[in-house]
This record gives structure tokens, C-alpha cells and sequence, in this order.
């Protein structure tokens, strides 16, 4: 590992993703949907092991979670644990921590990533990483992951890749054409045929000097209000600062107020397993399924003239189904979910106001 390595885990997020198991209180990063022991932000964490120190590992989220990132990552320093006082999207909390990590290492080499994504192959992933982390210590450009599609999937982003040549430094990296809003099907359908097309997944690597000085020419606005904060970072009353200027940025993202802007902005091309996970159904699509299309999530769960089922139930009830085709069923602590799964998304949100 390199010690100029640092990781920062975006853990601000909230929603009513997996209903019942997730809450406002407690949403999905901070939840074991995998029925593995290890919650999704735990395993973000996990897997960057032997890829960045533990010492170096960043988290930023809100204040309202803060003390559950403590408990469930206790190994990061305190002081790494960076509170938002409010929801400002991903180009001011990428802003805040690249200057908050500048001020401690001016040769840091940053590796950004959401707090709740899965992958199933982790040793792919950290080969990934590390090619990845060689190429923006030497070269002056924003990295992003594209995820080798395996669906017309219409809730992802895409990035449009320029395949004709691959960067003299990684054969595996590509200059980046463009940044695709989430298409309809047919659009969908066309970026899968043309081989071009990979998925956004919003993990971005880069040198700390090189997103600095991104921000500076096309976020002024939210680059200048965390540059003038440089001397408070580290000391007492830095919390104080943010809360008071943080507020002042324009809730934008990095893909917004960047990545779209920057010339030197590259893409590699993945596959490692990787999934947002989204939904009860999108979980499903990643897991071992029976003969008849089913997942089963939990120690009793047994299923009979069933198919296309997801069954999460880790409690220790047993749990028999039988008679249901596309259909999600979630049980946890006094709440039972049983919907479609193409209604689960109105559902889940219907369930949790």
C-alpha cells in the first residue's frame, strides 16, 4: 500500500431503499441486505483493504449519522468522520474533503466512492483499483469506472467511451466522449449495441492537486468557500466553519459541475461484479437462485410452487411461501413487506411516509 493513498466513502445518503430493513434513521448503506454479517458500508470498507490504510480512510456523511459510521467503522480515525450540517449533493462534499485531505497530505492520491454499492468480485476490483491509482499519480486527469453493461438498464447513467486508442499510460483507460443522462429502453437498447456505452457507477480517482485545481477553474463557487477555510482544517474549530459555510454551496454534482466540463477526464472500463443495488429486485439479480428464479435471504425460508421471488427475512422465524411469482417479501423488527416487484419502488415509499 501506498501511504499517500486515501479513500473517501460518501455515506450522506437517505431514502427508503429497502423498506422495512432500511429507515430514515438507519438507510441502506448502513444495513446488511446480503444477509453476510457486514453492513454495505462495512463492506465498501472491506474491500479496500490492502488497496489504501485504514489511517487514510475517510468518511463523509451527516451529522445525524456520524455516530453510526463510528460504530460500525470504528477503526477509521474520529477525525476522519466528516459531518455535512446539510445535503448539498456530491461536488461540495468531494470539494470539502479534497481540501480537508490536501491540508493534511499535499501528494495524496484519492480514491472516491458511494458507501452503499455491492461487488462480488473483490480481487478483480482492487487490480482495478491499483492500475487505476498508478495511472492519476502520473497523470493529470480525473478517472471514473465504467461498468461493462449487461442490460439496457434505464436507471444508470452512462459514459461514452473513445475506444479508437487507449492512453499511452494504461492500455486499459479511455479517454472519456461524453456523459449520458439514464436513457429510456430504446436508448438503452442502442448504447448496448453500440459496445461504446458502459454504466456510471460514480467511483472517481484522482490526485488531490489535480481536483483542487478542477474545482478552481469550473466550481469557483464551491472551491472558494473551502479554500478559505484551510487554516481551521484539522483543529477545533473547523465543525464550526463548515456548519456555518457549507450551507452557502450550490447543491450540484461532481458529474455536473466538473467531470462534464474538464477535458482531461478518462474512463475505465470494468467488470467486477457491481451492482447499486437500488432495490429488493436488483439484490436479486446478484445473488444464487433456485431452479425457478428465487432468492432466499435468511436461516428458514422455504418456498414452494413459487418462481422470480426475492425472500429477505433474517430474523429467526420461519418463513414459508407458497403460490407467488415476482413478488418481494421483507420481514424486519414488526414490519412485513409483500408487493410485486415491479410496484416494489411505490410501495416501499408509500410504507416508509
Amino acid at each position: 500500500m501506498d501511504n499517500n493513498t486515501h479513500l473517501v466513502i460518501m455515506a450522506g445518503g437517505i431514502g427508503s431503499r429497502f423498506w422495512p430493513m432500511s429507515t430514515p434513521h438507519k438507510p441502506k448503506q448502513f444495513i446488511d441486505p446480503l444477509g453476510c454479517g457486514r453492513t454495505l458500508i462495512q463492506l465498501t470498507c472491506d474491500r479496500f483493504a490492502d488497496v489504501c490504510p485504514m489511517a487514510n480512510t475517510w468518511v463523509v456523511t451527516s451529522d445525524a449519522y456520524a455516530d453510526i459510521v463510528h460504530q460500525q467503522l470504528p477503526d477509521i480515525p474520529v477525525s476522519h468522520i466528516l459531518r455535512e450540517p446539510c445535503r448539498r449533493n456530491t461536488a461540495p462534499c468531494i470539494a470539502y474533503v479534497s481540501w480537508r485531505i490536501k491540508a493534511e497530505n499535499p501528494k495524496a492520491n484519492i480514491i472516491v466512492t458511494p458507501s452503499d454499492h455491492i461487488v462480488m468480485d473483490v480481487q478483480e476490483f482492487k487490480r482495478v483499483m491499483r492500475v487505476a491509482l498508478a495511472f492519476t499519480a502520473e497523470a493529470d486527469g480525473i478517472l471514473t469506472l465504467g461498468m461493462q453493461p449487461t442490460r439496457p438498464e434505464t436507471g444508470y447513467g452512462y459514459i461514452q467511451a473513445d475506444l479508437s486508442a487507449a492512453c499511452v499510460r494504461a492500455k486499459e483507460i479511455y479517454r472519456v466522449d461524453a456523459f449520458r443522462e439514464k436513457p429510456n429502453v430504446e436508448t438503452a437498447e442502442k448504447y448496448i449495441k453500440q459496445k461504446s456505452y458502459f454504466w456510471n457507477a460514480g467511483i472517481f480517482i484522482f490526485h488531490v492537486s489535480t481536483v483542487v485545481n478542477a474545482l478552481r477553474v469550473y466550481a469557483p463557487e464551491i472551491s472558494s468557500i473551502f479554500e478559505q477555510l484551510l487554516p481551521v482544517y484539522g483543529t477545533a474549530d473547523e465543525q464550526a466553519a463548515i456548519n456555518q459555510h457549507f450551507p452557502k454551496c450550490p447543491s450540484i454534482s461532481f458529474d455536473y459541475a466538473v467531470m462534464e466540463k474538464a477535458d482531461e477526464v478518462f474512463v475505465f472500463p470494468a467488470s467486477f461484479g457491481w451492482s447499486d443495488l437500488g432495490t429488493w429486485g436488483s439484490l436479486q439479480e446478484q445473488l444464487t437462485k433456485d431452479n425457478n428464479g428465487n432468492v432466499a435471504v435468511g436461516p428458514d425460508i422455504r418456498l414452494y410452487d413459487s418462481s422470480d421471488c426475492i425472500i429477505h427475512a433474517l430474523g429467526e422465524k420461519r418463513v414459508v411461501v407458497q403460490g407467488l411469482n415476482g413478488y418481494v417479501v421483507a420481514e424486519h423488527d414488526n414490519s412485513l413487506l409483500i408487493c410485486r416487484r415491479d410496484q416494489e419502488q411505490r410501495i416501499s415509499k408509500l410504507a416508509a411516509d
